[in-house]
């Protein structure tokens, strides 16, 4: 499965709807890095708020704002204002965004649900691997390597995420998490080895 394939997928059936979002907050004069930073505050309150014991308010928080992963991406091509300090915030933005609402459902574990061990550990592990995710294909593309595959991007860990703290299943959800992220850290690692033995 290429990366992003059900992602790719959802960019262009809401494309209709997205290009017109991206430049009508692009005429209330938000630029594409206002919105990375927006995103991130909004992660940061869905995190919070997480933590304090409203699993459901969270979910809200990140279904009504994760857009704006795709939007400050869209306005940037629409307007002309694409760079690479953009896309380089916005890559490094995308990680803290995991990595504030793992530490919310961390904390949220322990304090509110009383899990054990066993559930810090999932949390740790399925952070862990969305990062190796990213910094797999980071790497490779920054060595010349296209590393565009797998089978759970941020799009769908994302969708995960809020399934399992609606649903409740958070510790099984975790554990799939966890597993395809390192399946798909262990495809774009061997995507990357036969591309170099071609050259």
């Amino acid at each position: 499965m290429s990366e992003g394939a059900l992602s790719d997928k959802m960019r262009q059936w809401s494309q209709p709807i997205l290009l017109p979002s991206a430049r009508f907050l692009g005429r209330l004069g938000l630029t594409p890095n206002m919105l990375t930073i927006l995103g991130m505050f909004a992660y940061m309150a869905g995190a919070l708020i997480l933590a304090l014991g409203h699993p459901n308010w969270c979910a809200v928080i990140l279904i009504v704002f994760s857009p704006l992963d795709v939007l400050d991406g869209t306005l940037a091509r629409d307007s002309g204002l694409e760079s690479k300090f953009g896309a380089f915030l916005d890559a490094t933005v995308d990680r803290y965004e995991e990595f504030f609402v793992y530490v919310g459902l961390l904390y949220y574990l322990l304090a509110h649900l009383h899990q054990g061990p066993l559930a810090a550990v999932l949390v740790v592990t399925a952070l862990s691997g969305s990062f190796f995710v990213s910094y797999t294909r980071a790497k490779a593309e920054a060595l010349g390597f296209e590393c565009s595959v797998g089978i759970l991007t941020r799009f769908e860990r994302i969708v995960l995420f809020i399934f399992a703290i609606v649903t409740g299943w958070i510790e099984p959800v975790l554990l799939v998490i966890s597993i395809l992220t390192f399946i798909t850290t262990f495809q774009r690692m061997a995507v990357v080895a036969r591309q170099a033995k071609t050259r």
